[in-house]
């Protein structure tokens, strides 16, 4: 289990190194799962990496922390911007929910004409 952490934030560790090193405009968590999406194509996925991330999942409330944290931290400065940071989460919200009934929908229907073929 060691080790398939150590892959795990070997691969945050790039992502961040990739995006300091070309000023990449995206995080570098994002660039390091990509990188370890990629490394899991190619390489396949090894038993014991399964149980790494079902242990991670399961644990994923401490990860959690450090953001609220940072909420309490910067009480006042969110205080300050209450309504455009509401505005942004509430919208946000409606917008994912509704892309995933579409994407919901669309795969319904691929499904049910597959089965019908079959």
């Amino acid at each position: 289990m060691l080790f398939n952490l150590t892959i795990i934030f070997g691969c945050q560790l790039a992502g961040e190194t990739l995006v300091r090193l070309f000023a990449l405009p995206l995080p570098g968590p994002v660039l390091g799962m990509a990188l370890l999406f990629a490394g899991l194509l190619v390489f396949g996925l090894p038993d014991d990496f399964r149980r790494t991330g079902e242990v991670l999942t399961s644990n994923l409330s401490l990860l959690f922390v450090p953001a609220g944290v940072g909420v309490m931290l910067h009480g006042r400065l969110i205080s300050a911007d209450w309504l455009p940071i509401g505005v942004a989460l509430v919208s946000s919200t409606f917008i994912t929910i509704a892309v995933t009934a579409l994407v919901m929908r669309r795969m319904g229907r691929s499904a049910a004409t597959d089965g019908e073929e079959g």
